[in-house]
């Protein structure tokens, strides 16, 4: 019995300690929601001030109806999306090959992304800027996506999910006569929702919450993103806070709709990929 008191009185402790870690997360967006709901004009006097009443939402139709946020909201929206179409389509059709089929120098390309692995993203920011500059896709949709699409991470979680389907499927229709595209669009393809919606999941969350390329890559506010063009928002407000935390508001829900609906998957993919932050 004390073995099990032991046990239960453990379980008990760790539901306290992660709802305490989760509180601690969640607080920041539950702090920019009451101040979003927040009149504008609201003297602030102490820290319990934020949280209490009136409340109001009469400063998100300005935000969505009176303001840019909604053009960076589209701008956002499209180069996620777009981006990650992409990614899917270049890592899947790069990861096949490396992961099912034979060819001189294959170990020495997947070291090479290997090694990608370990250049952090600043690093290429001046060699890209001026090949994009060079292709005059600077202040473009185009310019914006390209550089997003192929990151080694993606692909080598492909890699690692297609070397673990079975080669007796791809023997099976080969002797059937199928080449290697019906095999990647008919077999490999099907096979691999899973990794699928996880590498959709990390491409999205990445060019959504991108800043440092897009900042470099647009020119004026018609291309900004959300990340970039907040900025700029709130200090067009820096006398109230209301407006520039309901835009910061706005700008999340997606992000909380895409994490709620695929809670599961991104916990799988951290799994699968062995990205712990």
């Amino acid at each position: 019995m004390s073995v099990v008191r032991k046990q239960g009185v453990e379980i008990y402790l760790l539901a306290a300690l992660s709802l305490l870690v989760a509180l601690i997360f969640v607080f920041p967006l539950l702090w920019c929601f009451f101040v979003s709901i927040r009149p504008v004009g609201s003297p602030m006097k102490g820290a319990f001030d934020w949280f209490k009443p009136p409340y109001t939402l009469a400063s998100y139709p300005a935000i969505i109806f009176n303001s840019k946020v909604p053009m960076w909201f589209y701008n956002s929206v499209f180069i996620a999306v777009a981006a990650t179409f992409l990614t899917i389509v270049v890592s899947s059709l790069a990861a096949y090959p490396l992961a099912k089929m034979d060819f001189i120098g294959k170990k020495k390309l997947y070291f090479y992304f290997l090694m990608g692995l370990m250049v952090p993203g600043e690093a290429t920011i001046v060699p890209l800027f001026i090949t994009v500059n060079g292709l005059n896709m600077i202040d473009t949709y185009w310019g914006m996506l390209l550089p997003s699409i192929a990151g080694s991470v993606n692909l080598i979680i492909m890699v690692s999910f297609f070397k673990g389907i079975p080669k007796e499927l791809i023997e099976v229709a080969y002797l059937d006569g199928a080449r290697d595209f019906t095999i990647f669009s008919r077999i490999i393809i099907p096979l691999s929702r899973t990794v699928l919606v996880t590498v959709s999941i990390f491409a999205f969350m990445g060019s959504w919450n991108s800043y440092l390329w897009p900042l470099l890559c647009a020119m004026g506010e018609r291309m900004f993103t959300l990340p970039v063009g907040l900025p700029t928002f709130s200090n067009t407000y820096n006398v109230d806070y209301v407006m520039p935390f309901t835009a910061n508001m706005v700008a999340s829900i997606p992000a909380i709709i895409v994490f709620l609906i695929f809670e599961r998957q991104i916990t799988q993919g951290i799994a699968l990929s062995g990205i712990k932050g």
